[in-house]
C-alpha cells in the first residue's frame, strides 16, 4: 500500500499550504472581527466579506472543488492529505476552496445520481460557489442514528410529491445563500426497511418550508446555522426525486464513505493546529522556575498528542487507500472505525492544549474552546460513535460465524 502523494497532489499541497500561510491564517482575525460586526447588526448568519475574498483567491490559484475526483483527478489518499491541511483552519479553508460540508456530500450525490436537468439547475451553481445547500435527514421525534426511523412523509400526488415532517440540526440552512435541501423521507412505509426512504430536492423558498430556529452548539452560533425546519404540505415536482423511489438509503451510504475521510482528516488537521498551539504556549510560559515545556507532565501531554495524531492519520490514510483499492463497501469497517478514532484523538489533543493554556484555554482569547465545541459534534454527526462501534464489532464477529 502507498500513502504517498501523486505528483498532481504534491503540486496542490504546495499551493494549498502557500494559500493557507499567505491568505487563510491572516484572514482568521479579520473573519472574527467581521462576524462580530454582523452579529451586532443582527445578521449572525451573513457571510463575512473576507470569505468571498478568499474564494476568489482560491479560484485564481486553481484550488477549487478539489474533493471531487472527476474535477481534480485526485484519489481519496491524495485528497486526504489536502483535507488535513484545510482542517487547520476548518471554519475558513474548506469553504474558501468550495470543499465544505454539506455541499461536498450534496455535490457528490448530484454528480452520481442527478439527472442532467438537476445537475444544470443545482450542481453547476454549487460547483461554481454561487449558492450553498443543506442535507435534511435528522429528525427530533425519532432516533435518527437509525436512518430507517426517519418519519418525514413523501407522498406522490400526480406530477408532484407532497412532503410533511420536521427536521433539525440541518447544517447550512440559516445561510442566506442556501438555495435548496436534499431531503430524506419515506415514500413507502410498507416496503422493506432499507427501501422505504427516498431523497428529493426541495428549494428553500418552496411554500410550506419554515425554518423555525437555529440551534447553537455549546453556546456558539454557527455562521451557516444548524436549523430546525418544518415541511407542511410542501409540493415539489416528481422530477425533483433523486434516483429512484426507495433508493434513499443506498444514496445516503454512497455519500458517506469519502465524506468521512474528509471529516476525519480535517479533524486531524484541527488536532495538529492544537498541538502547535500547545507547544508554542509551553515554550513561552514559566512556572516554578522552568518553562512549561520543561515540566515532565507537559512533555508527556505533548508526546501523547504527537503519537495519537500520527496513529489516527495512518489509520485514516489506510482507509482512504482501501476505498481507492476496493471501494467504500469493502472498507466499511475501517470507515466506521476512523469516524470514532479521529474525533476522539482530536478532542483529546484539544483538551490537553486547553489545559496547557490554563484559564486562557477556555476563553475566546484563544481558539481551542471553539475548536473543541465544533469537534465534539463529530462524535454525533454522520452517526454517533455507538453506531460505528456496533458496525465494527459486527464486521469483526462476522469473520468467525459458522467457522
Amino acid at each position: 500500500m502507498d500513502f504517498a502523494l501523486s505528483p498532481a497532489a504534491q503540486d496542490y499541497a504546495k499551493r494549498l499550504e502557500d494559500f493557507m500561510d499567505s491568505q487563510v491564517y491572516p484572514a482568521e482575525k479579520v473573519y472574527e472581527e467581521q462576524r462580530q460586526a454582523l452579529f451586532a447588526a443582527g445578521l449572525p448568519h451573513r457571510v463575512p466579506a473576507v470569505v468571498e475574498d478568499l474564494k476568489l483567491e482560491a479560484k485564481a490559484r486553481g484550488l477549487w472543488n478539489l474533493f471531487l475526483p472527476d474535477v481534480s483527478g485526485l484519489s481519496n489518499v491524495d485528497y486526504a492529505h489536502l483535507a488535513e491541511i484545510m482542517g487547520r483552519s476548518a471554519h475558513l479553508a474548506p469553504e474558501a476552496t468550495n470543499c465544505a460540508a454539506p455541499d461536498t456530500g450534496n455535490m457528490d450525490v448530484l454528480h452520481m445520481f442527478g439527472t442532467p436537468e438537476q445537475k444544470e439547475r443545482w450542481l453547476r451553481p454549487l460547483m461554481d460557489g454561487e449558492i450553498r445547500s443543506a442535507f435534511a435527514m435528522t429528525e427530533p421525534a425519532v432516533a435518527s442514528s437509525d436512518a430507517t426511523n426517519i418519519s418525514t412523509e413523501i407522498t406522490r400526488d400526480g406530477d408532484h410529491y407532497v412532503i410533511n415532517g420536521r427536521k433539525w440540526w440541518i447544517s447550512g440552512a440559516a445561510d442566506e445563500r442556501c438555495a435548496f435541501f436534499i431531503l430524506m423521507g419515506k415514500t413507502d412505509a410498507s416496503a422493506p426497511a432499507h427501501r422505504q426512504q427516498s431523497q428529493i430536492l426541495v428549494p428553500v423558498d418552496t411554500p410550506g418550508v419554515t425554518v423555525l430556529r437555529n440551534l447553537p452548539v455549546f453556546g456558539y452560533v454557527d455562521q451557516h446555522g444548524h436549523c430546525e425546519i418544518t415541511f407542511d404540505d410542501v409540493r415539489v415536482p416528481v422530477t425533483n426525486l433523486i434516483g429512484e423511489e426507495g433508493g434513499g438509503f443506498a444514496i445516503a451510504q454512497a455519500r458517506l464513505g469519502p465524506g468521512r475521510i474528509h471529516h476525519c482528516m480535517r479533524a486531524i488537521g484541527v488536532a495538529e493546529r492544537a498541538l502547535e498551539l500547545m507547544c508554542r504556549r509551553s515554550l513561552s510560559r514559566t512556572a516554578f522556575g522552568r518553562t512549561l515545556a520543561e515540566q515532565g507532565v507537559v512533555r508527556q501531554q505533548i508526546a501523547e498528542s504527537r503519537m495519537a495524531i500520527d496513529q489516527a492519520r495512518l489509520y485514516t490514510l489506510y482507509t482512504a487507500w482501501l476505498i481507492d483499492s476496493v471501494g467504500a463497501k469493502g472498507a466499511r469497517s475501517e470507515i466506521a472505525a476512523i469516524k470514532v478514532i479521529a474525533p476522539r484523538v482530536c478532542l483529546e489533543v484539544l483538551d490537553r492544549a486547553i489545559q496547557v493554556h490554563g484559564a486562557g484555554g477556555v476563553s475566546d482569547d484563544f481558539p481551542m474552546a471553539s475548536m473543541w465545541a465544533h469537534a465534539r459534534t463529530l462524535r454525533i454527526a454522520d452517526g454517533p460513535d455507538e453506531v460505528h462501534v456496533r458496525s465494527v464489532a459486527r464486521q469483526e464477529l462476522g469473520k468467525y460465524v459458522d467457522r
